[in-house]
C-alpha cells in the first residue's frame, strides 16, 4: 500500500545511461554522494508470513548480538495484512542478499497496556549499544486517523523480547521517526511526535509537533532506563490525512557537530536544531536549512558519509541530497510508479555499512531496495 499521495513538483532532469534521473547544481570538488550511485536493485520482499505490509523504519545492525546479525537491516511494518494503517506488529530482519526473517512480532500483551492504543509500528526504529532495539508505535483500530492513539516507544532485547515501554509520561505522543546515538554508558534518542492535538484538529493543521530528546542508560546487564526527557523542538505543523494517516515532522538525524536535522514534512522543509545533545529547552521549529525546490513532502532522513543530508520524498519518489548549508545538490528518482509518479512509495532509508550506497524500503512494492 502507498502510505500517502502528494502532488509532485516538476524539475528539469537529465537521464544518464543508467536510466535513473539525476538532477544537480554546482557542488564541491568531491561532488554529491548520490551522484556516483547509478543503479537501484530490489533485494527482497519485506512481507513476513503473517502478511504485514507498509515497510517504514530501517536500522542497520552493526554487531552480532543475540539474533541480531552484523550487516543485516531491521525493517518495521506499519500495516497488518488487512492493509489498515497503524496495525502492523512485525520487525523483519533483512540480509544484504534479500533474505528475510522475523526479528520480533509484538502483541498488545507484550506492551501490557502501557502503550496507549496498542501496537502499530512506525518509522521510529533504532538500535542502542548494538543490543537493544527501540521502535515506535502509533496504533489505530481501523486504519483511520479518527482512531489513532498516542502509542509509545517499545524497547526489545537482542532476541526480540519486549523489555520496556515508554509512553506519554516521557513526552511520547505519536512517535513517527527517531534517530539514536550511543554516548558512553547512555544512548540519546531523538523522537519526532505527530499526535499533539492532531486528531482533534480533524484534518486542520495543528502547530504542535515535537522533537523529544530521551537519554537512556543502556550499558551493563540491566534493562534500559530513562535518565531524562527534554522537548528540544516544538510547534511543527502536523495534520491528519486520509491517505498518509498523519503528516508531521518525520525523519531526523544528528551530525558530528551536534546539529539535529528534521524533515518537516507538512511545511516541505528541512529544519536544523543546534546543540541537540546539550540544549535545555526547545528551539521551536529550528532554523531553515532548505525548503521547496526538489523537496516534495520529505519523510525519511539520514546523513550521508560526506556530511550532506539525504531525504526521500513522499510526493514524487525521489531521494534528494542537501548540504548542511542548504544547497540542494542532487536528486534521483527511486520509484516512478503510481499517480502522481512515485507518490507514497518511500519512507525509511539508511546508508549501507560499507558507506557506498543507500538501503531504502519501497512501500508501493513492499520491498527492500539498494541504491548503489
Amino acid at each position: 500500500m502507498r502510505g500517502s499521495q502528494f502532488l509532485g513538483r516538476l524539475a528539469m532532469v537529465v537521464i544518464p545511461a543508467s536510466g535513473i534521473a539525476l538532477g544537480s547544481v554546482a557542488v564541491s570538488a568531491s561532488g554529491p554522494f548520490i551522484t556516483g550511485l547509478t543503479h537501484v536493485t530490489t533485494l527482497g520482499s519485506t512481507v513476513p508470513h503473517n502478511g504485514d505490509v507498509n515497510p517504514y523504519g530501517m536500522a542497520v545492525v552493526n554487531e552480532n548480538w543475540g539474533r541480531l546479525v552484523a550487516g543485516d537491516v531491521l525493517v518495521s511494518n506499519f500495516n497488518a495484512s488487512s492493509n489498515f494503517q497503524g496495525t502492523g506488529t512485525t520487525i523483519v530482519q533483512m540480509t544484504p542478499e534479500g533474505g528475510r526473517s522475523v526479528f520480533a512480532h509484538i502483541t498488545d500483551h507484550d506492551v501490557r497496556g502501557i502503550c496507549t492504543g496498542g501496537v502499530g509500528l512506525t518509522t521510529s526504529l533504532g538500535i542502542l549499544q548494538h543490543r537493544w532495539v527501540i521502535v515506535g508505535s502509533l496504533p489505530t483500530s481501523d486504519g483511520t486517523s479518527a482512531t489513532a492513539k498516542a502509542g509509545c516507544l517499545i524497547i526489545l532485547d537482542s532476541d526480540g523480547r519486549v523489555v520496556e515501554t515508554l509512553n506519554n509520561a516521557y513526552g511520547i505522543n505519536g512517535p513517527w521517526d527517531l534517530t539514536a546515538v550511543d554516548r558512553g554508558a547512555d544512548s540519546v534518542v531523538f523522537v519526532t511526535n505527530v499526535l499533539n492535538g492532531t486528531v482533534a484538529g480533524n484534518g486542520a493543521v495543528v502547530n504542535r509537533g515535537t522533537v523529544v530528546r530521551l537519554v537512556l542508560h543502556t550499558a551493563g546487564s540491566a534493562d534500559p532506563w530513562v535518565v531524562s526527557s527534554t522537548v528540544i523542538g516544538s510547534g511543527f505543523a502536523e495534520r491528519t490525512d486520509p491517505a498518509a494517516l498523519v503528516v508531521g515532522p518525520t525523519g531526523d538525524a544528528v551530525n558530528a557537530a551536534g546539529t539535529l536535522f528534521v524533515a518537516d514534512t507538512a511545511d516541505n522543509r528541512i529544519a536544523a536544531i543546534p546543540n541537540a545533545f546539550t540544549r535545555a529547552g526547545t528551539a521551536l521549529t529550528g532554523t531553515d536549512v532548505t525548503s521547496n525546490g526538489w523537496l516534495n513532502a520529505p519523510l525519511g532522513l539520514t546523513v550521508a558519509p560526506n556530511g550532506d543530508i539525504l531525504t526521500v520524498n513522499a510526493g514524487d519518489g525521489r531521494i534528494v541530497e542537501t548540504t548542511p548549508a542548504g544547497a540542494q545538490v542532487a536528486f534521483k528518482f527511486l520509484d516512478t510508479s503510481g499517480s502522481p509518479p512515485g507518490s507514497g512509495a518511500l519512507f525509511g532509508l539508511v546508508v549501507t555499512p560499507n558507506r557506498n550506497g543507500v538501503y531504502f524500503v519501497d512501500d508501493a512494492t513492499n520491498t527492500f531496495e539498494l541504491l548503489h
